[in-house]
């Protein structure tokens, strides 16, 4: 299990899946209660009437499929030309730990200054991933 690049990939996948159900099983019963027909929506801005707790959980399903795009592309090369090493490997995972720790508190707590270092620390870890394949690309 820990021996693939591949298996951090598919973690961050069904975390974001996660993600998704939990947007709906919040966003779905806010918009009930709120009066907002989907079928109606005419304008993104109408959700923002929901309550702040169902959006961040929306924004967060979001962010998933902004920076971890690149922590994609970074595993899939890593494995295609065959430098998914042991350490490329424990940053992958460290990656996916820092996402996953970076949803749980944009969508529970949402205190910036803790989020944005959980955030910066992940940024890093594409950096050292993307040195890493850079170089054993030369």
């Amino acid at each position: 299990m820990f021996q693939s690049i591949m298996t951090p990939v598919l973690a961050l996948a069904a975390w974001t899946l996660v993600m998704l159900l939990w947007m709906y099983a919040t966003r779905l019963p806010a918009m009930q209660k709120a009066g907002i027909d989907a079928t109606k929506i005419q304008d993104p801005a109408e959700l923002n009437t929901l309550p702040i707790e169902v959006r961040r959980i929306a924004h967060n399903y979001n962010h998933l499929h902004e920076q971890p795009l690149i922590f994609y592309v970074l595993c899939i090369y890593g494995h295609l030309a065959g430098v998914a090493d042991e350490l490329n490997i424990m940053l992958a995972w460290g990656y996916v730990v820092l996402r996953i720790l970076h949803s749980l508190i944009q969508a529970l707590w949402n205190f910036v200054p803790v989020r944005f270092a959980v955030f910066m620390a992940s940024s890093i870890v594409l950096v050292v991933m993307t040195v890493r394949n850079v170089i054993a690309a030369m």
